[in-house]
């Protein structure tokens, strides 16, 4: 989120247009969901702690050398490819299966737990970024934030992360998990067909894959699209410069609110019911902002928009673990997590180039309103799918 309280500060100094400096996200977005699969694999194989570390240290040099760039392919190759590798090594995703690695019960609420920290340090770090930004740049402010990065998450990967809890087998078989009975989404029995990994050819083959990839496509898109614009869009409606740098924060309070709800709801409901509500109110949400760009209507959409910013994350591997076992989940919930990316990054690039070409952010944001749509549609068919029940 970082990118997009810097995105308009770096443009006035380096003289870059939106569009060029927005292929630095759309270029981490692309390279940390093609890593995202390797990743979730490798942290099955070799556990979570090396995986996490590893991706903490990328991430921090990657964001620490960015503030010494004065060229696109530095940014590129810092932001795009040494961040963007750190990152999937770092992600949600990847943090997701272990906490469900960890929760035979009540998994949406504590993958909602967990995923809330995002939204907390996205106020704490965003609004102190913020200030920090007006006064001493955004150079020092990408090391500032590297150095926070590494001082606040390190220690913990190193002293606390472990990869299942110790009365588990290292790598529990099928017929394992069978006999423990209650393994997966919302704690509800495993099959022999649940747990079975399937192969590549019939997952990609697979309706409800198909759909997930559709559903955190939309998703990813639009998140980036508003993440990395929002703030640029603000300022050039006419939003003070104070309030506007602060609207990734706020959205943080209210991502915080979003994401808990929408593990309760998980675990109460089912995925489907969370992952609707998110949609049905991004075309509410978008519907408004069309419908008005005064600062009010910006301010109220940005807090709306923070709301849903959360909702899928936690998400994820609940679905994947319903719909293809847990055997191999850090693949499977890296590979959805790789749609949710690819599109992100996407996003952030058609921001730029609809601002490029129209001069602000109007058919940006009316593409974000079919795509709502679109994600609609998504979610309502996978209920078809034999989603889990509540318990």
């Amino acid at each position: 989120m970082a990118f997009g309280v810097m995105l308009k500060p770096m443009q006035e100094e380096l003289n870059w247009s939106r569009s060029s400096l927005s292929l630095a996200p759309t270029i981490f977005m692309f390279v940390s969901s093609v890593s995202m699969p390797v990743t979730g694999r490798l942290a099955d194989r070799y556990g979570f702690r090396p995986i996490l570390a590893l991706g903490v240290g990328m991430s921090a040099l990657g964001l620490g050398l960015v503030s010494w760039v004065d060229t696109k392919w530095q940014l590129f190759l810092l932001y795009g490819v040494v961040f963007a590798v750190g990152s999937a090594a770092s992600s949600l995703a990847l943090l997701s299966v272990l906490v469900s690695r960890w929760f035979e019960r009540g998994r949406g609420l504590a993958n909602s737990a967990a995923v809330s920290g995002g939204a907390i340090g996205q106020l704490v770090v965003i609004s102190v970024l913020s200030s920090f930004l007006l006064e001493q740049g955004w150079r020092l402010s990408y090391r500032v934030l590297a150095i926070s990065l590494l001082a606040a998450t390190f220690p913990i990967i190193i002293l606390l992360v472990r990869s299942r809890p110790p009365s588990l087998d290292p790598a529990p078989t099928p017929s394992q998990a069978i006999g423990k009975g209650r393994d997966s989404a919302c704690s509800t029995p495993l099959t022999r067909e649940a747990v079975t990994p399937p192969s590549p050819s019939t997952l990609l083959s697979s309706r409800s894959f198909l759909l997930l990839i559709i559903l955190y496509a939309v998703c990813g898109f639009q998140d980036w699209l508003v993440g990395t614009h929002v703030v640029a869009f603000a300022t050039d409606e006419g939003v003070g410069s104070g309030v506007a740098g602060n609207l990734l924060a706020i959205m943080g309070v209210m991502g915080m609110i979003g994401v808990l709800l929408s593990g309760y709801l998980s675990d109460a409901r089912g995925p489907g019911l969370p992952s609707m509500v998110c949609f049905l109110l991004r075309i509410a949400i978008f519907s408004l902002v069309l419908g008005s760009e005064s600062s009010p209507a910006i301010i109220t959409f940005a807090l709306l928009y923070g709301f849903t910013f959360l909702i899928t994350a936690p998400l994820t591997p609940i679905f994947a673990a319903h719909f293809f076992g847990t055997s191999r989940l850090g693949a499977y919930t890296g590979a959805i997590s790789m749609a949710h990316q690819m599109a992100g990054g996407l996003g952030a690039f058609v921001g730029g180039v609809f601002f490029d070409t129209f001069g602000d952010y109007h058919w940006a944001w009316v593409l974000a309103l079919v795509l709502s749509f679109l994600g609609t549609a998504a979610t309502a068919l996978l209920q078809r799918q034999r989603l889990p029940q509540a318990t």
